[in-house]
């Protein structure tokens, strides 16, 4: 009797001693413990994602892969394999299963290590989202007292919710709806059984049990899941044999874009950035811009195709590497040093026939590539010369050539890597949205995004914003300029500036309508010659230029100034919209995580119908939550429409494009005549020693720019223009978006005259004239008529006496 008393008392005063030991604990660490309620208002990292304005990805930036669902969008063969798995008695238990923590109690004893916890999913909730991963008894009576809240608060779809959405499945993928993407490419909703046991054994270890690093171990753990599962009896025999018969499916789907545009993606994602901080990219920001796909594909393929073509008319630099004394079952391996760009891929030459090679790719694919594909390939010598022309497919390649291969309709051609780089902005006229933007031949390559970070000189293309200025001074598209030799000599110096033609001829009075379709240098210094450099660089700043970016010389004429394309582009959208400034931009609206926009772009915009501007101290309305504000701030305020500020006479913005129509009809952009259409005006810009090629052009509803050359500045070749090189990626990129399309050219502004013009003099014809025309005028500067010509008068632009003419200095 003792004995047992004594057992009684020692029973009853270990109890007692636990019941006091967790009492303490509870006391002690109960202030310390987080409130239960924030977990109704969590808020999950979410990455950020990047659209069109059609609703195609394309990015996402953030460490995390998140796409939280609701309870009820689970399926229930899921939530029955995790159940499985992890917490069998999840649905009976009060946060605390009291056997799995003895048996973890006793695992502890034998080995005297932690080997698993005990947990629930109750107490997983709380570790995940309140503690940290350190193993401790300290860190485990935390876990367990906050899991006993967490029940008494939250209902069990609640805390299950939680569960699923917070954790780690492996490869940046956080949450089953995530995991279900990355491995399946599928919404969790799509998964068949087995696949969705795949997923539920990633838990309890994600890199183990992990089905593309470990498949063998992944389809154990899938299996057993699928045992237990049919055990509980929450699937049936029919099922679960069918499941278990299921192979590992499992492949890698990562954050693929629906549309390819990374230099657009970069510019939001910044632009984020620059609003949000490092918030935008946990906050789950959907951020949609104004680029759509259809212009989007149609500037990467223009670009690719022109750079190709260029590249292709300079040669072949030959093989990136040779693989002939290389093992061939190596080949594979060694293909994996090179990167595929633009569609571009690495490839090694396995045989050469005598009208084909075949060439294999990284996957272990062979394809053969006709000689059709090969012959242009002369050897390259320099930019403007070239070896011999093959004669079979031998004189290029070699076995064991390591070469590229792109696939044009599903058919191998032989191509390289292009060295010359390209940009190209195309935007809206009316309120400066970025329809399209390609900054290069390919990001992975370079991030540099040269379409809005290469300052590059514009060449002719700068000249229309020259003759505006001349048109607004009262000069007319008929005036007479002298295209005669110049010298200017620096005063007191040897230094001498013979500024010339291209062609290297003089055609002496000339019109500027056919002076700038012709692209005479001769007759743009005069103008600004004429004009003064102050009054020039005054009214080119109208355009968004920076002054320090004007080079302040006579030089200017000839396009000296140093600009990016978005640059150029924005200063053009002014001769297609009638004389409006407008600005570029690129986001359309941002939503957050809950889907409610808190941003909408509203950006100046032309006025439709001649409605009058607002003042500008009314104009300006708060149209975005800056940093300062919380990020849950209501919805934005109403925003007022505003108009863009007229810069130029709309008269002369209608006639610039006119005459800049006639540079596509009859001067240096004739090649766009194979575009068919009527209403396109535009300019080719060639800078010295053919450095960089130009072409800027629009309708009057997209207005696009196009540079080509090398990032380090060299000749493109004796024969490259920008008729050769831009011009025809332009036309690919306009005519695959104008196509269909109706033809809409700026419409006539009141104030215009068209009157019959004697071709050899600028003044108004009599009747009978020969080779007269008709020419736009603003109706204050319609020219004289002939009775009225003063022979006396000067052509504008004659040579100046020797002790005239303007010092060095001046340009």
């Amino acid at each position: 009797m003792r004995f047992l008393k004594f057992f009684l008392w020692s029973c009853l005063a270990i109890f007692c001693g636990l019941l006091l030991s967790l009492s303490g604990a509870f006391l002690y660490l109960s202030p310390n413990l987080p409130s239960v309620d924030s977990l109704r208002s969590i808020q999950l990292q979410i990455p950020l994602r990047i659209y069109s304005s059609d609703e195609k990805l394309i990015a996402e930036y953030g460490e995390m892969r998140r796409s939280p669902i609701a309870f009820n969008q689970i399926p229930r063969d899921f939530i029955n394999a995790l159940l499985a798995a992890e917490d069998d008695n999840f649905a009976n238990h009060y946060g605390v299963e009291v056997s799995s923590l003895m048996r973890a109690a006793t695992q502890l004893l034998k080995t005297g290590q932690i080997q698993t916890g005990g947990s629930t999913i109750t107490m997983q909730v709380a570790k995940n989202y309140f503690l940290t991963s350190e193993r401790s008894f300290s860190r485990k009576i935390n876990e367990i007292l906050l899991a006993l809240q967490i029940e008494r608060e939250l209902s069990k779809d609640e805390i299950f919710e939680l569960y699923v959405n917070k954790i780690y499945l492996g490869h940046r993928a956080y949450g089953i709806e995530a995991a279900a993407q990355v491995y399946y490419g599928k919404s969790i909703n799509e998964l068949n059984l087995a696949q969705l046991a795949m997923i539920a054994g990633l838990p309890k270890a994600p890199s183990a049990f992990n089905p593309l690093t470990n498949p063998a171990r992944a389809k154990e753990r899938r299996d057993w899941i699928l045992g237990r599962m049919y055990r509980l009896g929450t699937i049936d025999e029919a099922r679960f044999q069918q499941a278990l018969a299921e192979e590992v499916d499992a492949a890698y789907h990562g954050a693929s874009p629906e549309l390819e545009a990374p230099y657009i993606a970069e510019m939001a994602r910044a632009e984020m950035v620059g609003r949000f901080g490092s918030d935008a990219y946990t906050e789950g920001f959907r951020v949609y811009t104004t680029t759509t796909s259809e212009r989007q594909i149609a500037a990467n393929q223009a670009v690719t195709q022109g750079l190709i073509e260029y590249d292709q008319r300079h040669g072949y630099r030959g093989p990136e590497a040779k693989l002939a004394n290389t093992p061939r079952e190596s080949w594979p391996q060694e293909l994996s040093r090179y990167r595929g760009l633009s569609g571009i891929l690495p490839a090694v030459v396995t045989q050469v026939g005598k009208d084909s090679i075949t060439a294999l790719l990284r996957d272990g694919s062979e394809y053969s590539i006709a000689w059709d594909s090969i012959k242009w390939a002369r050897p390259f010598i320099n930019t403007n010369s070239l070896g011999p022309q093959p004669k079979s497919p031998a004189d290029v390649v070699a076995p064991g050539d390591v070469i590229r291969v792109r696939f044009v309709d599903g058919v191998a051609q032989f191509s390289q890597i292009p060295q010359a780089q390209a940009a190209l902005v195309s935007l809206d006229p009316i309120d400066g949205s970025i329809e399209a933007l390609v900054g290069g031949f390919s990001f992975g390559q370079s991030n540099y995004n040269r379409a809005v970070q290469a300052k590059r000189q514009p060449g002719s293309s700068f000249k229309p914003f020259i003759y505006s200025a001349a048109l607004d001074a009262g000069f007319t598209a008929a005036t007479l300029v002298n295209d005669s030799p110049i010298v200017f000599v620096e005063e007191g110096m040897d230094r001498v500036w013979r500024p010339r033609n291209d062609t290297n001829t003089f055609l002496g009075p000339i019109r500027l309508r056919e002076a700038l379709y012709k692209s005479r240098n001769l007759v743009s210094i005069r103008l600004l010659q004429t004009l003064g450099m102050a009054y020039t660089i005054d009214y080119i700043k109208r355009f968004g230029f920076k002054p320090e970016d004007l080079s302040p010389n006579l030089s200017l004429a000839l396009g000296t100034a140093t600009l990016t394309p978005m640059e150029i582009t924005v200063g053009w959208t002014a001769f297609a919209n009638g004389g409006y400034k407008v600005e570029p931009y690129l986001i359309e609206r941002i939503e957050d995580r809950d889907g409610k926009v808190i941003f909408t772009a509203n950006p100046p915009r032309v006025p439709n119908n001649g409605q009058p501007s607002l003042p500008s101290d009314e104009a300006v309305v708060e149209t975005f939550a800056q940093n300062d504000k919380p990020l849950d701030s209501d919805a934005e305020p109403e925003q007022l429409p505003r108009d863009a500020e007229q810069i130029i006479d709309e008269r002369t913005a209608y006639i610039m494009t006119s005459m800049l129509q006639d540079v596509i009809k009859r001067g240096t952009g004739r090649r766009a005549l194979a575009m068919g259409r009527a209403d396109i005006a535009g300019k080719t810009g060639t800078t010295n020693e053919s450095k960089d090629s130009w072409f800027s052009g629009y309708n009057a509803d997209i207005v696009t720019s196009v540079w080509a050359g090398f990032d380090q500045p060299q000749t493109l070749g004796r024969r490259e223009y920008g008729g050769t090189v831009a011009l025809p990626i332009w036309m690919k990129y306009m005519g695959a978006v104008l196509e269909g399309m109706p033809e809409h050219a700026p419409a006539e502004p009141a104030g215009i005259l068209a009157l019959r013009i004697d071709p050899a003099s600028g003044r108004a014809a009599p009747p009978g004239t020969p080779d007269a025309y008709f020419e736009l005028f603003r109706s204050e500067d319609s020219p004289p008529d002939m009775d009225e010509l003063d022979p006396s008068s000067p052509i504008p632009g004659t040579p100046l006496p020797a002790s005239e003419a303007a010092p060095l200095d001046l340009f």
